[in-house]
């Protein structure tokens, strides 16, 4: 499998980080602040501002290749669990618990300060606008716990029918979003979020399993028929070169994903196989391990967090009228964009280390709360998943504070159903299940060391395990 680190693949670590940080830079580059005459901030939309900029997506969509890890190493974790007789139950609910604890406390902390401000009597625009950028980055959420969820059904089928599953996933797709880009059936958009992140997911089972080797011909023939499909698609089909959602752009290629966005998703993964060898050659070398290591160790953090540093600097510097404001858009407005980057790293940064006793803290009631082979309350995980879901979905259309107002409901379904999910419980003996080394994101595979570093008053740091 190439390289490893105590039972990790490391390219498959590297793709995870790796899209990690191109979203957290991408985010960052195309928010641009600009300060009223009133002294309030707002935030062009530079996509639809300047529109050459959306050429830019091609580089910074990369979440095709977190679904194709997410699918590979979701896959390896299944497998491992059925032949050690452990439960879908117990395995999702671990799972789940891995991403809606840190999930849940960061919109908790959110929800709070919206609750705070709103009293506080807070501009409606104002807080509206802080609340879509916290919530920007949420759309993954419901949909990587679906797939995470329907993992044993989906590998069930992978094991039966190998790489005839995603390509009948793509073609109904395919269905799909022509029945929604004509205008007949736009609900079924909502299908093709599980529908094309689940080709990348599937094809992660492939590769794992060897059906989809590294240097075989298929990743050759996934890049090219990708990029040449959505070179069709894009020039002469009805769909925009943006990978990211611009207000008011029909069809998008993003809400809902779109068969431009599918045949970018194949062509991307299969530019992944074609440099995981020379890549992973690069990954055995400890100085470029080193710098892969913590970064993938951060990763949830990194992803829930990193629109804060924009709010901090935002009101250090734009609402004291301290940063420079060329025109928007213009070559002094990008120049000033690497010392703006810059900031954002280092205050990112600094939050990353301030959060480390609330991960700790998160640690301690991960072991707590981590569901055993046969958890007692099975009803509790699903309920839990579904409403925690819903409220993810609600969050990610709408932002924490829409209209300026406290989301009342999907704040009390998230809390519901994270609550649920925590209940699952162990089995009858209370004997918790063996760790899983490939979860969403570091924040699993260190969950016991943690506890241990807390217990003797130390922070383990954000990394994984060797």
């Amino acid at each position: 499998m190439g390289s490893l680190s105590g039972g990790r693949d490391r390219y498959v670590d590297f793709l995870r980080a790796w899209a990690i940080v191109l979203v957290v830079f991408g985010h960052w580059l195309i928010t641009g602040l600009v300060r009223e005459p009133d002294g309030t901030i707002s935030a062009p939309e530079l996509l639809a501002t300047v529109p050459w900029t959306q050429w830019l997506t091609l580089g910074f969509q990369v979440m095709p290749l977190f679904f194709l890890a997410g699918g590979h190493a979701a896959g390896g974790s299944w497998a491992r669990a059925r032949a050690e007789g452990r439960t879908a139950t117990g395995w999702v609910g671990r799972r789940a618990l891995r991403m809606l604890l840190p999930a849940g406390v960061y919109s908790g902390l959110v929800l709070a300060a919206v609750a705070i401000c709103s009293a506080a009597g807070v501009d409606r625009g104002t807080l509206a606008l802080v609340g879509w950028a916290m919530a920007m980055q949420f759309w993954f959420l419901p949909v990587y716990l679906l797939l995470s969820a329907l993992t044993p059904a989906l590998h069930a089928a992978h094991r039966r029918w190998g790489l005839r599953v995603p390509v009948a996933m793509g073609a109904v797709a395919l269905v799909a979003d022509t029945l929604v880009v004509s205008g007949h059936v736009a609900g079924l958009g909502l299908l093709d979020y599980l529908l094309v992140w689940g080709v990348a997911y599937q094809l992660g089972f492939c590769w794992r399993d060897g059906i989809v080797t590294e240097r075989s011909s298929v990743p050759v023939r996934m890049a090219v028929g990708g990029v040449l499909g959505f070179a069709v698609l894009v020039g002469f089909g009805p769909f925009p070169v943006s990978l990211i959602l611009v207000t008011g752009q029909h069809p998008s290629n993003t809400n809902p994903p779109s068969a431009a966005m599918l045949t970018w998703a194949v062509g991307q993964s299969g530019l992944a196989l074609l440099l995981a060898p020379v890549l992973r050659r690069l990954l055995e070398r400890g100085r470029v391990w080193g710098l892969v290591r913590p970064l993938g160790g951060a990763s949830m953090t990194l992803y829930l967090w990193h629109m804060l540093p924009v709010l901090i600097v935002a009101g250090a510097f734009y609402l004291t009228g301290l940063a420079p404001e060329p025109a928007y858009g213009s070559a002094s407005w990008w120049a000033l964009r690497v010392p703006w980057l810059a900031v954002l790293g280092g205050v990112l940064a600094g939050v990353v280390v301030a959060l480390r006793p609330l991960e700790r803290g998160l640690a301690v009631v991960y072991e707590r709360t981590l569901p055993g082979d046969r958890p007692r309350r099975a009803w509790a995980l699903w309920g839990g998943l579904a409403a925690s879901v819903g409220a993810l979905i609600w969050f990610a259309g709408h932002g924490f504070a829409y209209e300026g107002r406290f989301p009342v409901l999907p704040a009390l379904g998230l809390a519901v159903g994270v609550g649920l999910v925590m209940a699952v419980g162990r089995d009858g003996r209370g004997r918790p299940a063996p760790p899983d080394l490939n979860g969403l994101s570091a924040y699993g595979t260190w969950t016991r060391r943690s506890v241990r570093s807390a217990g003797r008053g130390r922070s383990p740091g954000p990394r994984t395990p060797r």
